[in-house]
């Protein structure tokens, strides 16, 4: 119909060689951060005996969730610990983790920017809107062309494919705050930070841990996508499952996955639903 054809994908991919070309060094020492991130947390919990790892996210779980939720994870756990999937449980857990510290470390500040800045809000939105509906394993592709194949590819698609909630949901709690509240910091002469630490978000806390739990779902919907670039964890057992057509198998680490993602969620939604000491 048309008589040319945009070259999209020829921009998409003169600018992924560029970047790789010219930024080489930067990606290889984040590479090797992130490398060294989830490799710690696994080695750090693999040194720990399951009994006591187990001990250990149980008693999270109860002092965040409550006893209920608390002898649910204890009993996931140990299933998990049965059925042979301790190591690639610990390894996805790890995965996870790096993540979110990722996505928390980017996502809040950009957030917080976003509820001051209203400019800056409206360049973002529809960034925000691309980055939630394009397919996951699109972000396979740039993280191998950066990273190679691996763990460290399979965590960094998955901080950008979990970062938007925890940047929405942070510019929203903020936004929210009431204007009272701020107007009384503003007359005790509260500076812009004190303001933020002290106000804006203890009062947007609930709002912004619920960005904090949805872009862990999301962590955890990748972990399958993941293991197909080398991620490894409960993803790969998923997919030998697919390969080679052993549903018992692929249903055994996907219900280790569920486990896994219930428990963060209770530990997540019971930390953004307590009150801090000072608003006790």
């Amino acid at each position: 119909m048309f008589p040319f054809r945009i070259p999209i994908r020829d921009w998409i991919s003169s600018a992924v060689d560029f970047l790789v070309s010219e930024f080489g060094a930067v990606f290889d020492g984040f590479s090797a951060f992130v490398y060294f991130l989830v490799d710690n947390l696994k080695d750090g919990m693999m040194a720990l005996h399951p009994v006591i790892l187990i001990v250990l996210i149980a008693a999270l779980t109860w002092y965040m969730a409550g006893w209920k939720n608390s002898i649910f994870a204890v009993i996931g756990l140990l299933i998990t610990e049965n059925i042979g999937l301790w190591q690639a449980f610990v390894e996805t857990l790890s995965l996870v983790l790096t993540a979110e510290i990722l996505v928390m470390i980017v996502g809040l500040p950009i957030g917080i920017y976003a509820a001051k800045s209203d400019r800056f809000n409206s360049i973002i939105r529809p960034i925000l809107d691309f980055m939630q509906t394009m397919p996951a394993f699109v972000y396979l592709i740039p993280a191998v062309m950066f990273f190679g194949l691996g763990l460290v590819p399979g965590v960094v698609a998955t901080f950008v494919f979990a970062l938007p909630p925890l940047i929405r949901l942070t510019n929203l709690g903020i936004r929210q705050v009431p204007k009272e509240l701020i107007e009384a910091a503003d007359a005790f002469g509260a500076t812009e930070m004190q303001k933020l630490m002290k106000v804006q978000i203890p009062v947007a806390k609930v709002t912004i841990m619920a960005g904090v739990n949805q872009s862990i779902m999301l962590g955890l919907s990748m972990v399958v996508i993941a293991a197909m670039i080398g991620a490894g964890g409960l993803g790969e057992d998923v997919l030998r499952g697919i390969q080679r057509l052993q549903v018992g198998q692929g249903f055994e680490a996907g219900l280790v996955v569920v486990i896994l993602a219930i428990i963060l969620d209770r530990i997540t939604a019971g930390f953004g639903q307590r009150k801090s000491p000072a608003g006790r």
